[in-house]
């Protein structure tokens, strides 16, 4: 099993918009072989110092697949490629992280 988590920064005026075609596409993805897990998370002002943020631009999603080959299975997926043309000029910066428990 992997665990990803991906930062996506959008631009303020896109937010609104850029969350609902990511909403839109979450059951798609949901539905596909080798999902475990597959959501969007926005910071919350926890008030604990450790914490970075919140961050308003910022969206996180937090997915699990049974493997590697599951995600990249994901990225070429059509509905990807269409969700990725939806929000061209929404998105300003994205981080990737690929973790396996230890």
């Amino acid at each position: 099993m992997i665990h990803v988590i991906a930062t996506i920064t959008v631009a303020p005026e896109a937010k609104e918009k850029f969350v609902e075609l990511f909403k839109r596409n979450i059951p798609t993805v949901q539905a596909e072989e080798g999902c475990i897990a597959y959501g969007l998370t926005k910071d919350v002002d926890s008030g604990l110092p450790i914490q970075v943020g919140p961050r308003e631009d910022v969206v996180t999603v937090v997915e699990r697949w049974e493997s590697l080959d599951h995600l990249n299975a994901h990225l070429a997926a059509p509905h990807m490629t269409a969700y990725h043309e939806a929000t061209e000029g929404m998105v300003s910066g994205v981080s990737l992280q690929v973790l396996e428990p230890v």
